[in-house]
C-alpha cells in the first residue's frame, strides 16, 4: 500500500511537472507565434501561410508534451482535390495530432465559441476555419452551406461527426449536419480513426500525461448519389474499422 501511494505521488507530480513545463515553454512560443501570424497577413490572406504556422505550433506543443504520433493511410489523401476529412474525437490533443501531422491545408468546422479564445481562436478566424452553433439550428444550417461554398471553391474541411469528445473512447452518435455538409458538397469523405488522446489530457483536468497517439487515415469514400444515412453508416464502419 506504501508503495503504491508513494508512486501515484510520483505520477502526478511528475505529471504536474510536465503541464508548467508546457505553460513556461508553450505560452511565450503561442504569443511569439501569434506574432507570425500577423505579420503573414501582409503577404497573405488566403489563411494558408495561417494554417502552415499552426501547424508548427502543434508540432512544438506535441513535443514539449511529450506525445509521439504514428500515422498510417497518407496516401489516402486526395492529392490538390477538395475532400472532407471526418475524425472521431478523443480528447484535445486530437487537434493538435491532426493539425500538425496531416501534411495538406484544410480548414476547421469547429465550435464558434472556441473562436473567442484570445490569441488562438483569432488565429482561427484569420485563417478561414469555420465556427457552428449546434445549439441554434439555423445558424448551424447556415454553417453548413458556408462551409460546403467553400469545399466547392476547392478547399478541404475537417470536421467531428460526433460533435464532441468521448469520455469513454466509444464512438458517440453522427451528429447529421457533418454529412449534410458532404452530400451539399459532393466531394468524397475521408475517415479518420485517432486513438490515444483520451488520457492525454483529460476534460476535466488541464494535466499532461505524455503518450503515444495512433492515426488512420481511410480510404476516400464518394458521396455522389450517396444518402446522408448511407454515407454515416459507411463512414462509421470505417472508422471502427480503424480503432480497432
Amino acid at each position: 500500500m506504501f508503495i503504491d501511494l508513494t508512486f501515484t505521488k510520483l505520477y502526478y507530480f511528475a505529471m504536474f511537472m510536465r503541464t508548467l513545463f508546457v505553460w513556461l515553454v508553450g505560452l511565450p512560443v503561442t504569443i511569439l507565434l501569434f506574432f507570425v501570424v500577423l505579420f503573414s497577413l501582409i503577404f497573405n490572406r488566403s489563411g494558408n501561410a495561417i494554417h502552415s504556422i499552426g501547424r508548427l505550433w502543434s508540432r512544438i506543443l506535441l513535443f514539449l508534451s511529450g506525445v509521439t504520433v504514428n500515422i498510417k493511410g497518407i496516401d489516402n489523401l486526395l492529392k490538390d482535390k477538395p475532400q472532407i476529412l471526418a475524425s472521431n474525437h478523443q480528447g484535445a490533443f486530437d487537434i493538435l495530432a491532426l493539425q500538425a501531422f496531416i501534411p495538406m491545408q484544410f480548414r476547421w468546422v469547429a465550435k464558434k465559441s472556441l473562436f473567442k479564445i484570445p490569441i488562438i481562436g483569432w488565429s482561427m478566424s484569420f485563417a478561414g476555419y469555420i465556427g457552428i452553433e449546434r445549439e441554434r439550428a439555423g445558424s448551424a444550417y447556415k454553417s453548413i452551406e458556408a462551409a460546403a461554398d467553400k469545399v466547392k471553391g476547392g478547399t478541404s474541411v475537417l470536421i467531428f461527426p460526433e460533435g464532441t469528445r468521448s469520455a469513454t473512447g466509444e464512438l458517440l452518435p453522427f451528429k447529421r449536419g457533418s454529412f449534410l455538409l458532404a452530400v451539399k458538397s459532393g466531394v468524397p469523405v475521408i475517415p479518420i480513426s485517432i486513438q490515444g488522446t483520451k488520457d492525454i489530457m483529460k476534460k476535466d483536468s488541464i494535466l499532461i500525461n505524455p503518450s503515444r497517439i495512433n492515426v488512420v487515415i481511410g480510404e476516400p469514400i464518394s458521396t455522389v448519389g450517396v444518402a446522408e444515412k448511407v454515407l454515416m453508416e459507411s463512414v462509421r464502419r470505417t472508422i471502427e474499422e480503424g480503432l480497432s
